[in-house]
Protein backbone atom coordinates (compact mmCIF):
# COMPACT_ATOMS: atom_id res chain seq x y z
CA UNK A 1 0.00 0.00 0.00
CA UNK A 2 1.47 3.40 -1.00
CA UNK A 3 2.28 5.30 1.59
CA UNK A 4 0.06 9.21 1.44
CA UNK A 5 2.67 11.97 0.64
CA UNK A 6 1.85 15.35 3.02
CA UNK A 7 2.69 18.75 2.31
CA UNK A 8 2.79 21.27 4.75
CA UNK A 9 3.00 25.29 4.27
CA UNK A 10 2.58 28.32 6.41
CA UNK A 11 1.08 31.86 5.61
CA UNK A 12 -1.34 34.18 7.25
CA UNK A 13 -3.64 33.69 3.74
CA UNK A 14 -5.08 37.50 4.42
CA UNK A 15 -6.62 38.82 1.23
CA UNK A 16 -6.61 35.85 -0.44
CA UNK A 17 -5.35 36.64 -4.29
CA UNK A 18 -3.89 35.01 -7.01
CA UNK A 19 -0.20 34.45 -6.12
CA UNK A 20 -1.80 32.64 -2.83
CA UNK A 21 -3.78 30.11 -5.03
CA UNK A 22 -0.89 29.03 -7.18
CA UNK A 23 1.23 28.71 -4.48
CA UNK A 24 -1.45 26.34 -2.76
CA UNK A 25 -1.84 24.86 -6.23
CA UNK A 26 1.49 23.84 -6.50
CA UNK A 27 2.15 22.70 -3.59
CA UNK A 28 -0.47 20.04 -3.52
CA UNK A 29 0.97 18.91 -6.35
CA UNK A 30 3.86 17.61 -4.53
CA UNK A 31 1.74 15.37 -2.89
CA UNK A 32 -1.07 14.02 -1.91
CA UNK A 33 -2.31 16.09 1.24
CA UNK A 34 -2.17 19.52 1.78
CA UNK A 35 -1.60 21.45 5.61
CA UNK A 36 -1.93 25.06 5.62
CA UNK A 37 -1.03 26.11 8.80
CA UNK A 38 -2.20 29.81 9.25
CA UNK A 39 -1.17 32.19 11.48
CA UNK A 40 -2.93 33.34 14.41
CA UNK A 41 -4.50 36.70 15.56
CA UNK A 42 -2.31 36.28 18.38
CA UNK A 43 0.77 35.29 16.47
CA UNK A 44 0.35 38.01 14.54
CA UNK A 45 0.02 40.35 16.83
CA UNK A 46 3.23 38.93 18.62
CA UNK A 47 4.96 40.13 15.01
CA UNK A 48 3.61 43.26 14.91
CA UNK A 49 0.94 42.81 11.90
CA UNK A 50 -2.77 42.79 11.45
CA UNK A 51 -4.66 40.64 9.37
CA UNK A 52 -8.15 42.37 7.76
CA UNK A 53 -9.54 39.06 8.19
CA UNK A 54 -9.75 37.07 11.83
CA UNK A 55 -8.18 33.93 11.97
CA UNK A 56 -11.82 32.06 12.13
CA UNK A 57 -12.06 33.71 8.69
CA UNK A 58 -9.42 32.49 6.78
CA UNK A 59 -9.31 29.24 7.90
CA UNK A 60 -12.91 28.91 6.57
CA UNK A 61 -11.98 30.37 3.23
CA UNK A 62 -9.04 28.39 2.94
CA UNK A 63 -10.63 24.92 3.82
CA UNK A 64 -13.06 26.14 0.67
CA UNK A 65 -10.24 25.65 -1.51
CA UNK A 66 -10.02 22.56 -3.61
CA UNK A 67 -6.27 22.33 -3.07
CA UNK A 68 -6.71 22.41 0.63
CA UNK A 69 -6.84 19.17 2.74
CA UNK A 70 -6.54 20.66 6.39
CA UNK A 71 -6.16 23.65 8.55
CA UNK A 72 -4.38 24.15 11.17
CA UNK A 73 -3.35 27.68 13.49
CA UNK A 74 0.19 29.09 13.90
CA UNK A 75 1.07 30.31 17.23
CA UNK A 76 4.73 30.11 17.52
CA UNK A 77 7.77 30.44 14.94
CA UNK A 78 8.96 27.16 16.96
CA UNK A 79 5.97 24.76 16.53
CA UNK A 80 7.19 23.80 12.66
CA UNK A 81 8.97 21.17 13.80
CA UNK A 82 6.30 19.91 15.57
CA UNK A 83 3.75 20.41 13.06
CA UNK A 84 5.94 18.08 10.84
CA UNK A 85 6.87 15.25 12.90
CA UNK A 86 3.54 14.90 13.99
CA UNK A 87 1.63 15.13 10.88
CA UNK A 88 4.25 12.72 9.28
CA UNK A 89 4.61 15.29 6.88
CA UNK A 90 7.07 14.65 3.93
CA UNK A 91 7.43 17.79 2.29
CA UNK A 92 7.81 21.55 3.57
CA UNK A 93 6.78 24.38 0.66
CA UNK A 94 7.32 28.45 1.18
CA UNK A 95 7.54 31.27 -0.72
CA UNK A 96 11.11 31.64 -2.08
CA UNK A 97 11.48 35.07 -0.16
CA UNK A 98 11.70 32.52 2.74
CA UNK A 99 14.50 30.41 0.94
CA UNK A 100 17.02 29.24 3.47
CA UNK A 101 15.02 30.14 6.59
CA UNK A 102 13.66 26.60 7.63
CA UNK A 103 16.65 24.25 5.99
CA UNK A 104 16.25 23.21 9.63
CA UNK A 105 13.58 21.07 8.78
CA UNK A 106 15.56 19.12 6.03
CA UNK A 107 16.44 16.69 9.02
CA UNK A 108 12.69 15.84 8.95
CA UNK A 109 11.58 16.51 5.75
CA UNK A 110 12.07 17.70 2.35
CA UNK A 111 11.82 21.79 2.49
CA UNK A 112 10.62 23.29 -0.82
CA UNK A 113 10.86 26.87 -2.05
CA UNK A 114 8.65 27.28 -5.01
CA UNK A 115 8.80 31.13 -6.81
CA UNK A 116 6.22 33.53 -6.11
CA UNK A 117 3.77 35.13 -8.25
CA UNK A 118 4.92 38.39 -9.86
CA UNK A 119 3.38 41.61 -9.48
CA UNK A 120 0.95 40.79 -6.66
CA UNK A 121 1.20 40.13 -3.09
CA UNK A 122 -1.28 41.31 0.17
CA UNK A 123 1.31 44.43 0.67
CA UNK A 124 0.96 45.54 -2.97
CA UNK A 125 -2.81 45.06 -2.49
CA UNK A 126 -3.14 46.88 0.65
CA UNK A 127 -0.98 49.55 -0.58
CA UNK A 128 -2.79 50.14 -4.00
CA UNK A 129 -6.03 50.09 -1.57
CA UNK A 130 -4.50 53.24 0.26
CA UNK A 131 -3.60 54.94 -2.67
CA UNK A 132 -5.65 58.15 -3.66
CA UNK A 133 -6.59 59.27 -7.61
Amino acid sequence: EKKMKKVITYGTFDLLHVGHINLLRRAKALGDYLIVVVSSDEFNAGKGKKAYHSFEDRKKILEAIRYVDEVLPEYTWEQKIDDVVNNNVDVFVMGDDWKGKFDFLKDYCEDVYLPRTEGISTTKIKNDLNMKD
